[in-house]
This record gives C-alpha cells, structure tokens and sequence, in this order.
C-alpha cells in the first residue's frame, strides 16, 4: 500500500520547486496532502509529515493524532532544527505514533539551478522597517536557514562581509552564520571536526548597490518581470488562437534557460529560426508517411508538442516585452542608463545629471517610471539636498507618497547629501571600456565586480574583512592576477571545483542572479550561487520601500470581492 505525504505552505513550495508529482509517486507516495486542511482518517495508510518546525506545523501534526490516530503511523522530517519545548510536546502527545523524527537541514528554496531564496518578502519589513523590534530574531533566523543551505551543499565556507558604515546588517549576520556553521561541524558522523571546504560566502546589504534593481534591464528575464504581469512564476497570455493560457517559466522550460540571460535584441533574433523550425517540423509530417515512420512520429510527439508549446510561449512574450521597449521603455533607458553609469555612450562624463533626467520628468511616463529616473539622479551625486528634494517630489506629483524617495534612507542609501565623512563612498567600479554591450545596456551590476574580484582573489580585506578564515586556496596566496601571463596549472586547477555563496540581505534582482551563471561560465573553475530572502522587480521593491514607514496594519489591503 502506498504512504500518504503531508506538507506544510514551506514544503509545498520547497517541492514544487525539485520535484514533480511522478517523482514522489515512484517513491510510493500516493496521495499528497495539505496539513492545515482537515482530512479523513486513512488508518491503513502510514504518512509521510514533511514540516517546517514552527509551533503552527506542530499543533497540527499533534490534532492529527492527539485524540484519535488519523494514520497507521507517523514519519517526521522537519526542514530545519526542532526547538525542544516543540520535540517535548510532540513526544508527550503522539510518541507511539511516531516511527521516525529527522532534522534534514533544508529550510530554503532552490529557485534555479544556481539561485536560492530564503526567508520570504516579509524579511525585507522586519529588518529595515523603524517600527520593528524582531530585527534580531529575523537576522537569526535568516543564519539558520543559510546554514542549511551550507549543509546541503556540504561546505563549510569561509565568511565575509561588506562593511558598512551606515548599517551594521551584513556583520551581524555573517558573525551568525560563522557561529552556527561552527557549531554545525563541530562534530562530523565520524567524531571528527569538519574542516574548512574551498567555499567563501559573501554576505551584503541590499544598500550597497540601489541602482541595479531600479534600472530598465533589458535581457529576457529581468526585463519579462520588470514589464509583463508575471505572478509565482506564470505568465498568463492569450495566443494568436484566442485562447487564455498559461505557463510557467522555471528550469524545466529549456527554451526559457537558453533564452533567459540574452538581450532582447538576440532573444528577437532567435525567435524567428524558432518559428522557421516549427514549420519545418510540420512540413515533414504533412507527406505521404510509412507505418514505420508513423510509430517514429508518435514517440517524438509529447517532445514535438512540447517544444511547439514552449516555442509559443516565448513567442507571445518576447513580442510583448518588445512592444513595450518601443512604446516608452527605449527613450528612457538612454536618460537612466547615462545617470547610473555617470557617462554617456561616447564614454564622455555627465557633467550636470539634472539635464539628462529633465526630459523623463518632462514626458508623460508613468509616474513609477519617473521616480525610477529621480532615484538613479539621487544615487549618481550620492544624495541631494532637500531643497532640491522637495521639487523633484513636487515634479513627479507624489506629494502624498514622497516615501518612495526618502524611505530609502531606512537601507542605508543616502538620499539627503551629507558633508559628514560617514557617508558612504561610492565603490570604485572595473573597467570594462573594452567589453562588447549595447549602448541601453552599459550597466553592470556591482556584484558581478565582486564576483570577479573574488574568483580572482583581489577583493579588498579592508572593505570585505573575514568573519573567519578560508583556505589558503582563497586567501591571496597563491593568487596570480589575471592581467599576468601564467600556466594554466596554476590558480585554475588549484581551485578547481571550488563555490562562491553570495548572500544579498533585503533582496536579489535579476540582473545580479543573472550574473552569477555569467562569472560561472567565465571562471570555469569556480560555481557561483546567489541567494535572498526573495527576488526583486523594481515595482515590489518600491512598494516594500514606500510601505517602511506604515504601521504593520496599514500594509494590509482588504479588497471586497462580489459575488
């Protein structure tokens, strides 16, 4: 008889994300279930309990057996560590039902192939909002969780962190993620204390790069969620056929990993072989055809229509995402692209930024696109003054809602100029005046400069101090810099196999996951993996900024639905 799975909200999600119903269904589940939900009684049933170990998990896991057992009998795998008073209670209530109890160290999502998210959205209001207390709770939270995905991973990295004189996040957490990772390893299966692994794990502040997640990108993916109503993942649209469909857009849609990283401008070119493709397949089929053939064809056709389906899909929204670039998207990302790189095309330098973003406030842009535009003016002379302020909140007629802007000074960014040495200096950037990109597209992350700067064991211990030590393979040592002619057995092979974990606090954005798998593919000796509490859109991220400052009630909207 097959065994019954029961997830909580987490693990549902944790699931979905790896594997898919025939998967479980080949390791003898039958039937998956909602722990919240009320169920029946299947008594010659044993389930399967795969649960965070929260107090609401557990209350619910004990009604199912405290008065009458629903199950033959229990097996307990909790995400992360059980709290004892939870254990206790468990034991008192259901210990007969019980036939196993594991920790399996897993409280994050694994988003993509080389992207995880932890925590979720709420992370962001619970560190930088001014009314909230839990910040220590959440920061501590959050360290469990990336521990997990350290275990998981099975390394035991070296700890860093961006030092900041404005918020002191970054430290704190990577002191917590060192401390509990120590803790994790004190002891391995065999008694022995685990020893250092060739990992280092990066931990930074949404704070030290604002620009990145405002801008206009435009390669597929980060422009596709910037543009297009994208929710959980699926985009809803209507083909040339009429009928309302939808797809989901994640590691199993091929065409959507090949594609997801390119520009637009080679995501439009692709496309059309695409379609030329399509038709080829189809010609084929439309002949006189043998029994044999017949059979061939059948086999090839769940894949055909696969391909076929997916093929219309990204059709569908690379045409939307291309139709919104010409309609307003194109003339601002001249205007943004000039204010965050601090120069223009020719390379000259932006004398005065006021007059490269008078023409976006002058236009009819929607008012979400202008305080985009008045943000990459204000992080570009790092700060302005509040005379000037005040006007910039008046030109984009968000009086009521000015929060969008000054709000950002809660992260750390910072908004009023200060003459005070604290304030932050902006970081030196790499230069890349040789690199090939297209002139609406010369922004480069700044986390993919220290991407590099640490696969290439240049980053500044004066900006980014050890929490603890890494192994000599990542400490300079034998560092050998890339402007140096040097045998290819040297650095390379030494670190072959090695991974770079960031963590960015308060939110990831396209771009920046986008350049992990860019300095993967470069280095080829070292894997780089990228992770959050959650992924960003500009529009989420100036929502959560403006909500900072509302009482945690005031976030809520009720919306009344008719029947």
């Amino acid at each position: 008889m097959g065994k019954i799975m029961i997830l909580d909200d987490f693990t549902t999600l944790l699931l979905t994300s790896c594997c898919k119903m025939s998967d479980l269904m080949s390791e003898g589940i039958t039937i998956v279930e909602d722990l919240f939900k009320s169920r029946e009684p299947v008594l010659e049933m044993k389930a399967v309990y795969f649960m965070t170990p929260t107090p609401k998990s557990v209350d619910a896991f004990i009604n199912d057996f405290k008065l009458k057992p629903k199950y033959k009998g229990a097996y307990v795998y909790f995400t992360d560590y059980c709290p004892d008073d939870l254990f206790s209670k468990m034991k008192m209530f259901c210990a007969k039902h019980i036939k196993v109890c594991k920790e399996i160290n897993m409280s994050f999502l694994p988003l993509e192939a080389q992207v995880f998210t932890c925590g979720g959205p709420e992370i962001f209001r619970n560190i930088y909002s001014p009314q909230n207390s839990d910040r220590g709770l959440t920061l501590d939270n959050l360290a469990d969780h990336i521990v997990t995905l350290c275990a998981t991973l099975d390394e035991y990295p070296g700890v860093r962190y961006k030092k900041d004189s404005a918020l002191d996040y970054a430290r704190i957490l990577a002191e917590l993620v060192d401390q509990k990772l120590a803790r994790h390893y004190e002891l391995d299966d065999n008694g022995k204390k685990k020893e250092k692994t060739q990992a280092q794990l990066i931990i930074v502040d949404r704070a030290f790069d604002p620009v990145s997640p405002i801008l206009h990108e435009l390669t597929y993916q980060a422009m596709a969620y910037d543009l297009v109503p994208i929710k959980n993942d699926v985009y809803k649209f209507t083909p040339k056929d009429g009928s309302e469909r939808e797809a989901l857009l994640n590691d199993n849609d091929e065409l959507w990993v090949k594609l997801r990283h390119l520009h637009i401008a080679e995501v439009t070119e692709q496309i059309p072989k695409l379609v030329k493709e399509i038709a080829a397949n189809k010609k084929q089929t439309d002949g006189k055809i043998s029994i044999g053939g017949l059979k061939q064809l059948m086999k090839q056709m769940p894949a055909f229509r696969k391909q076929v389906a997916e093929k219309t899909v990204h059709l569908t929204l690379a045409e939307e995402c291309m139709s919104k670039f010409q309609s307003t998207v194109e003339k601002l990302c001249k205007a943004e692209q000039d204010l965050a790189v601090g120069s223009d095309v020719e390379g000259q330098k932006v004398k005065d930024p006021m007059r490269t973003l008078l023409p976006v406030l002058l236009n009819p842009y929607s008012t979400h696109d202008k305080i985009r535009a008045v943000l990459l003016y204000i992080f570009g002379l790092n700060g302005t003054t509040e005379e000037n302020l005040t006007k910039l909140i008046q030109h984009v007629k968000i009086e009521g809602e000015s929060e969008y802007i000054t709000n950002w000074k809660e992260l750390g960014v910072p908004i009023i100029s200060s003459s005070s040495f604290l304030s932050p200096r902006k970081p030196s950037r790499k230069d890349r005046s040789q690199e090939e990109t297209y002139n609406l597209s010369r922004w480069v992350p700044l986390i993919k400069d220290v991407m590099e700067d640490v696969v290439e064991n240049k980053l500044d211990t004066r900006d980014w101090p050890h929490q603890s030590e890494c192994p000599s393979a990542w400490n300079g040592s034998r560092a050998v810099s890339a402007r140096q002619k040097h045998k290819p057995s040297a650095q390379d092979d030494y670190r072959t196999g090695s991974r770079l974990i960031i963590f960015v606090l308060g939110g990831v954005c396209y771009s920046e996951m986008r350049c992990a798998y860019e300095v993967t593919q470069a280095s080829k000796s070292c894997e780089v993996i990228i992770g959050s509490s959650h992924v960003l859109t500009p529009t989420s991220l100036l929502e959560d900024i403006r909500d900072l400052s509302k009482k945690p009630m005031e976030t809520f909207t009720i919306v009344e639905e008719t029947a």
